[in-house]
């Protein structure tokens, strides 16, 4: 599906190693979801290069931020980006994948059984504010991400109740980055965020990407997340 000397050769560019047995796993993993995609919409990217780049790399950008064998958790992870190729990445990844679509979840989990993984993903069915007030989920991860449209300041207010004190939030987000960030700087600090890092980088064909690292310094206040409703309509 792929073509793994490209893909070897474009992450390696990032200073980003694959091996033979990963290379495979993602080449595994674009045909799962080109073949799956023509039942159910999935994604918009199908052609071979444009997976490698801006779903791939994309998001083995991300990937070299984790610190090895870390609990991540992968909030609105739709076709898996970037939570299933952080676990090829590094497959020490104690990975939880979360959607509010059951189907796909479904695809995720066949998914896991192609590359290997069985049952070490652990799949949650749930729309992210409410699971982000369950004790189950709410502050027990030290690591959070999303790849979402979402404007930054949403995103935190979803995803920033998951993370651990001491945890990073990774916010992945395209050319505007830095302008959503200095509108999300309020909400950041009421949900017990600080900015911890801005990494800029960019795919082969141009594309702009901006990642942002928000540190946990203090414990969300219990009214956050608020219903899906006022968070869209009114931003913090």
């Amino acid at each position: 599906m792929i073509d793994t000397a490209y893909m070897h050769r474009i992450a390696a560019a990032e200073d980003i190693e694959l091996s033979p047995a990963q290379l495979q796993q993602l080449d595994t993993y674009a045909a799962f979801l080109v073949a799956y995609n023509e039942k159910v919409n999935l994604t918009a990217i199908t052609g071979a290069e444009e997976i490698a780049q801006r779903h791939f790399l994309d998001s083995l950008l991300f990937c070299k931020l984790l610190p090895t064998g870390t609990a991540l958790i992968d909030i609105g992870t739709g076709a898996g980006f970037p939570g299933m190729v952080a676990k090829i990445f590094d497959p020490s990844l104690q990975l939880t994948l979360l959607d509010s679509l059951q189907k796909r979840l479904v695809f995720l989990q066949q998914l896991a059984e192609k590359l290997g993984f069985g049952d070490e993903v652990q799949l949650v069915h749930a729309r992210a504010e409410e699971a982000g007030r369950d004790r189950m989920y709410r502050e027990q991860y030290p690591c959070a991400t999303a790849r979402a449209v979402a404007n930054l300041a949403v995103l935190c207010e979803y995803c920033l109740p998951y993370v651990q004190v001491g945890g990073t939030f990774y916010a992945l987000k395209g050319p505007d980055g830095e302008q959503e960030l200095a509108q999300a700087q309020r909400a950041i600090t009421l949900l017990g965020g600080q900015v911890q890092e801005v990494r800029h980088c960019a795919l082969p064909d141009d594309s702009r990407r901006t990642i942002i690292a928000v540190k946990k310094i203090s414990q969300t206040p219990t009214k956050y997340p608020r219903n899906g409703g006022k968070i869209k309509k009114s931003p913090l």
